[in-house]
């Protein structure tokens, strides 16, 4: 298997140096206590109880007064539609800033499969990892373990990856039979500042990203590492789009446009505030720096 990581994907670098330094036996609860446990809480999205669908847990207020979108969740702007995918756009839009430092580590294969990763075994995982059964920690873990449980959407593979090598397995599975070669993409902050929330303008024409399919994943508050990742067989389109922030931030940000919701959850939150219905509209949303999306190297890029 071949892997290529895209230079804007230096996330999946860190990773990489992250699982080198967890190599020991028995170092998960440790691990735990390293990171500052309460900090796997900063990978809860929008609360995180509002997953459904698609898996996303995020609402976009298009096309809403200033005073709605003061009264949404700031962490819930993302979504917006193909319409807007135009220079000089300009949209209120929520972009974590997590130190990761302080994140949650990816734990080896051999030591993640040592661990359950179950509900049923959720009092066993509080007690190990030290949680009282009353925390927001236990509810966040227990959501997680739920939603990875849940059952899929017609035409999406899904899984949850605990290691990276899990990770990687589970890509591979997905494109590696179209291309035996494959890249991670993902938002990067070129000029940041401590702002999470504000209005951000597309300064350049969006650049489409070849990709015959995808997998995107998605962090999801645990002690350690796990990512929700899947695919759908339905077609996707993904862009690289330069923002520029009022207060002077710069952010080259990922997006993928969904062309066919009709398989998502009605109650969805994208449909709710686009004020459209399942099917009928792509649906389209930037993803935070921590997440990736794997997409098959285009030729001329296996050349390089």
């Amino acid at each position: 298997m071949g892997v290529a990581v895209g230079a804007a994907s230096r996330i999946i670098l860190l990773h990489l140096l992250l699982l080198l330094s967890s190599h020991c036996h028995g170092c998960s609860a440790r691990l735990l206590n390293e990171n500052h446990g309460e900090k796997f809480m900063d990978h809860s999205p929008s609360g995180f109880s509002k997953i459904d669908g698609d898996g996303h847990a995020h609402a976009h207020a298009h096309g809403m007064s200033h005073a709605a979108h003061l009264m949404m969740d700031p962490q819930s702007m993302i979504f917006f539609t193909l319409d807007d995918l135009k220079p000089g756009k300009t949209m209120p839009i929520y972009f974590p800033k997590r130190d990761p430092s302080s994140s949650p580590r990816f734990l080896p294969r051999e030591e993640a499969e040592s661990v359950p990763f179950s509900s049923g075994a959720l009092p066993y995982l509080l007690d190990h990892f030290s949680f009282s059964t009353d925390s927001p920690q236990a509810k966040a873990m227990e959501d997680t373990l739920k939603h990875c449980e849940s059952r899929s959407i017609k035409g999406e593979t899904k899984s949850c990856a605990t290691s990276l090598e899990s990770m990687l397995d589970f890509v591979h599975g997905i494109l590696g039979g179209k291309s035996p070669r494959f890249r991670a993409i993902s938002t990067s902050h070129l000029i940041g500042s401590s702002t999470r929330f504000q209005n951000y303008t597309i300064l350049e024409e969006p650049r489409g990203v070849p990709a015959s399919n995808m997998v995107s994943c998605h962090t999801l508050p645990y002690p350690y590492a796990v990512f929700y990742c899947h695919s759908q067989e339905t077609e996707n389109k993904v862009f690289e789009i330069v923002l520029a922030g009022e207060n002077g931030d710069r952010v080259k940000a990922v997006a993928v446009c969904h062309l066919d919701t009709s398989q998502w959850n009605r109650d969805h939150p994208s449909f709710r505030v686009l004020g459209i219905e399942p099917g009928t509209l792509p649906v389209c949303h930037f993803f935070p720096a921590d997440n990736l999306v794997w997409v098959p190297i285009a030729p001329a890029l296996s050349m390089m």
